[in-house]
């Protein structure tokens, strides 16, 4: 990777003038997780970038293989937790398939961090109810993390995330972690269970992620915000769930982190109605979705 160095580095000599080119950053490690998903832990290569970049959850980057492209992907790890950068990629293109060739101590390039994010000062003294579908758990592990290393900022945090099967399930391990501790309420279930010999088992709920809000007791409602990610059919169900049960439409946060595209707003492929996602989003309110029926379609 003697050659992409150079050009990585040319790059950020220039970078104060042009906000397409990308910081310079080595692949510390690579984590299987479901099928064609890695997680990638990445750090800069500039210490002093790596000390000072911050970044809010429910934001995203776009990582580059030099001669290939760039992909938008979410932020999978908190700010909290300084020193590596973490992302969920799922193998779905030339530029993923390109990351994926990668080793350890590659050089990747990333820019950053895009969007909006989660409200989490505004969100101090309420309820946290994040809710999972599928890769949907990605970046909202981001700002379950971020709630949980400041526990006391948060009243009640409770955490539905439903798969469609066992072996789909995102962060399994450190999920069903999460199960045994007392200030949390992790809810998981998946669709359809089946034991493969070379699977973990699975001893947990089965059905949809909806099915989960009648576990939930005694939840003010108008003291919580719920926040969903997932498929575009999850939405519908999920919010409308959220509705039957009388949460303010303005505490309903929607994360549309698959819409993401350049992150400037250059593109214009991530335009939703008047809206670019890269730059009003990728977090947004059931009241944007009222005014643009288009976003959750």
């Amino acid at each position: 990777m003697q050659q992409s160095s150079h050009i990585y580095e040319f790059a950020s000599r220039a970078r104060d003038d042009n906000p397409y080119l990308p910081h310079l950053a080595r692949i510390v490690r690579r984590v299987p997780m479901v099928e064609d998903n890695y997680l990638f832990l990445v750090r800069f290569d500039d210490p002093a970038m790596g000390d000072s970049f911050d970044y809010m959850p429910g934001q995203f980057m776009e990582l580059s293989v030099i001669g290939t492209g760039e992909s938008p992907i979410s932020i999978s790890s908190t700010p909290t937790r300084k020193g590596l950068l973490e992302f969920c990629v799922r193998r779905m293109g030339r530029n993923t398939n390109a990351l994926y060739r990668l080793q350890d101590n590659d050089v990747i390039g990333i820019r950053g961090p895009y969007g909006n994010g989660f409200p989490v000062t505004q969100m101090e003294g309420s309820n946290l109810l994040l809710i999972a579908g599928g890769l949907g758990m990605a970046p909202l592990r981001s700002l379950l993390n971020y709630a949980l290393d400041k526990r006391q900022n948060y009243e009640r945090i409770i955490l539905m995330y439903g798969s469609k099967y066992p072996e789909d399930i995102l962060f399994r391990d450190e999920l069903e972690s999460l199960e045994s501790r007392s200030d949390i309420d992790c809810m998981l279930t998946v669709e359809q269970a089946y034991d493969l010999p070379e699977a973990k088992p699975w001893h947990g709920k089965i059905g949809m992620v909806t099915d989960l809000f009648k576990d939930i007791k005694d939840l003010d409602v108008e003291n919580t915000y719920a926040v969903a990610c997932g498929p575009p059919i999850f939405y519908r169900f999920v919010i409308q769930a959220l509705l039957d049960r009388g949460f303010p439409k303005d505490k309903i946060l929607m994360s549309l982190e698959r819409r993401m595209e350049c992150g400037i707003g250059k593109c214009g492929h991530c335009g939703i109605g008047y809206k670019y996602t890269c730059i009003d989003g990728p977090v947004f309110t059931y009241w944007d979705a009222i005014n643009l029926p288009e976003m959750i379609d």
